[in-house]
């Protein structure tokens, strides 16, 4: 199958890319620079030259491949509801390409969204005071095609998507905690965070790619929640640092942009996906892979 990539050149698209090509599929990924460019064609992928905000771009890209796995996002904090405006404009426009072809569309979601204080599954529907509502409409907008002969499905993956060379949430934390001096928690902690490592992630775009059924819902997701004072406290004990419970009314000057997150109790399960597709994570769990020490080696870097 020919496999046109949005994100191929990020933290999970990169993996995608790698899964794909192992298991004999043909790649024609997005890169907007040399370097992204160079990737792509290392691994072993055709390189299509474009921005995530160039649509047209977008479709003929996606017009001769056999299917389109979309990953792409800009991670602007500042306006998050511009980059998700952004985000359905392209899912928009590529669910329209591929109107009529019964060709596959996996897109991707998260579990932020889930109703809180219970474990999510993926038959849940997203709450509207959750940090990602802004993101909820894509989500529906994208799986609107399965009803126009797109065989499309989203991956909501965990907010912690762990391994090697990540950047995302739990690397901020841990530059948080030396900012501060402190690895800090909300209330007692007991929150609970879902994981799951990007190779297991990587593993479930391409089995979603192959065989999900239109309009599906499919969680990435191994850990089904970690406490987030277990989290903090793996962080302070890496950094010898002290680790400190702070009210939910300081979290937002604590923490920043996580603010609203952090304190969010947002379990989910992956037990349906994982009978559907037989997908079976095996790589490390977020505890165990911080244990490792990689991300405290690079840490500093990645903020």
């Amino acid at each position: 199958m020919r496999v046109f990539i949005t994100g191929a050149t990020g933290f999970i698209g990169s993996a995608v890319v790698q899964e794909l090509i192992g298991a004999g599929h043909q790649v024609l990924g997005v890169a907007r620079s040399d370097a992204g460019a160079a990737l792509l064609a290392a691994a072993g992928a055709e390189v299509h030259r474009g921005d995530f905000a160039d649509l047209d771009g977008l479709v003929s890209g996606a017009a001769d491949a056999d299917g389109v796995i979309h990953l792409a996002f800009q991670h602007d904090f500042t306006d998050f509801e511009a980059s998700a405006r952004t985000e359905r404009r392209a899912i928009e426009m590529l669910g329209e390409s591929l109107a009529g072809s019964g060709r596959p569309f996996v897109v991707t979601s998260g579990t932020a969204g889930l109703p809180p204080g219970r474990v999510g599954t993926e038959e849940d529907g997203f709450v509207a005071d959750s940090p990602a509502a802004a993101r909820i409409p894509t989500e529906a907008a994208a799986l609107a095609f399965a009803a126009r002969d797109v065989r499309v499905s989203a991956v909501r993956l965990a907010p912690s998507v762990h391994g090697v060379g990540d950047h995302g949430f739990v690397p901020r934390l841990i530059d948080l905690a030396r900012e501060r001096g402190v690895s800090a928690y909300v209330g007692d902690g007991a929150n609970r965070w879902p994981a799951v490592h990007r190779l297991d992630a990587a593993r479930l775009y391409r089995l979603a790619l192959e065989s999900a059924p239109a309009g599906t819902r499919l969680h990435g997701v191994d850990d089904e929640g970690v406490p987030f004072r277990e989290i903090a406290t793996i962080i302070g004990r890496r950094l010898d640092l002290p680790v400190t419970a702070i009210p939910a009314a300081e979290a937002p000057a604590h923490f920043g942009w996580l603010g609203a997150l952090v304190g969010r109790d947002i379990p989910a399960s992956s037990a349906g996906t994982r009978k559907l597709l037989d997908w079976q994570p095996e790589h490390p769990t977020l505890l165990a892979d911080l244990a490792e020490g990689h991300y405290f080696g690079q840490a500093g870097a990645q903020a």
